[in-house]
């Protein structure tokens, strides 16, 4: 018996007052004591229905050092219950939290995930997505450098998880390619051009081009960029991917390990319409309150993307005969920021 595990074991022997039999104590420290690799967040609403894929696919994965936690914004569906009839979930190591009153705010509902996490590695997954098997193993083995037989024997010796920064990891953030689904049907990426790893932060000025499913990232990179904005319902995955690759190289995994649904349930990114509006709000906040003050090219380069955001949402204003509103964003976009 390896003499870490055994000076654990007595510790809890002791404390208990020797009231845990051995194999009790053995039970203990596995299952109490060993630190998850991974936490892996799912903010849920009425989705309860599509929650069980969800969480299906995480207990798949082939990377078993996780926890799962669910972060239910007050559904009236309880969606806990839907747990229990998912296969490995008895065995799994879920955490569920439900908030007291329903915000309507994502960002918030993953921020209470987080704070209940007790890896320093994040991941993030939408109830109505799912993984394919390999995408933990694949993004923990980039991010810290360290492969998925080593991490997990480490945790089964009961050794911490690493201290930051990672030595030998690739990036602090690490997203994967996703497949698009629309009512089961496949929707082409053909047009998406963006850049997607390295130094992304002017092609993430235009739209988000990270989505929250597709993420693995150190917890300490998000908590030092605030997390997610709570008061937004659209556009704060936008915002928040603006402050990360302000500063951070990202680290991008060219396979379709994530997959992105859409289907008749509703959806926030679709319930006004379109969304730019909350993408130019979102910027506008970051500039007045002098995120990239201290970065003059990334603060220059989100002032012309704002200013160009604006004109181009003024025409369409104006084109529709909103006249007032066309000129109040033609005003922002030459006045504040040219």
């Amino acid at each position: 018996m390896p003499g870490q595990f055994f000076h654990i074991l007595l510790t809890i022997i002791y404390y208990l007052n020797s009231s845990l039999s051995i194999f009790q104590a053995i039970w203990y420290y596995r299952f109490y004591m060993k630190k998850p690799l991974v936490s892996v967040i799912i903010p849920v609403y009425n989705r309860a229905h599509l929650l069980k894929e969800a969480v299906s696919s995480v207990l798949a994965q082939t990377f078993k050092g996780f926890e799962l936690i669910i972060a239910d914004d007050c559904s009236d569906d309880r969606p806990k219950k839907v747990l229990g009839s998912i296969s490995g979930a008895a065995d799994a190591d879920i955490k569920y939290i439900r908030l007291e009153k329903h915000s309507g705010m994502p960002g918030l509902v993953r921020n209470r995930g987080v704070e209940t996490a007790s890896s320093p590695v994040i991941a993030f997954l939408d109830s109505d997505d799912i993984w394919l098997p390999e995408k933990l193993e694949k993004q923990y083995s980039i991010l810290t450098g360290t492969s998925k037989e080593t991490a997990l024997n480490s945790a089964e010796r009961g050794e911490s998880t690493p201290d930051y920064p990672l030595s030998g990891g690739k990036a602090r953030i690490c997203h994967t390619r996703e497949k698009w689904l629309r009512s089961g049907r496949v929707v082409s990426q053909s047009s998406q051009r963006h850049k997607r790893e390295g130094d992304i932060f002017e092609d993430s000025l235009w739209k988000c081009i990270i989505g929250p499913s597709t993420v693995m990232m150190e917890k300490a990179l998000f908590e030092s960029c605030g997390g997610f904005r709570e008061d937004l319902e659209v556009a704060e995955d936008y915002e928040l991917w603006l402050k990360v690759t302000a500063s951070e190289s990202v680290a991008y995994i060219d396979e379709m390990l994530t997959v992105k649904r859409a289907g008749e349930w509703e959806q926030l990114s679709e319930k006004y319409g379109q969304i730019e509006i909350f993408r130019i709000n979102a910027l506008k906040n970051l500039l007045e309150k002098g995120f990239f003050s201290s970065m003059p090219d990334r603060e220059a380069a989100a002032k012309e993307v704002f200013s160009r955001k604006c004109m181009i949402y003024a025409a369409g204003c104006r084109k529709r005969g909103r006249d007032e509103e066309a000129s109040a964003y033609q005003n922002l976009s030459i006045g504040l920021y040219s």
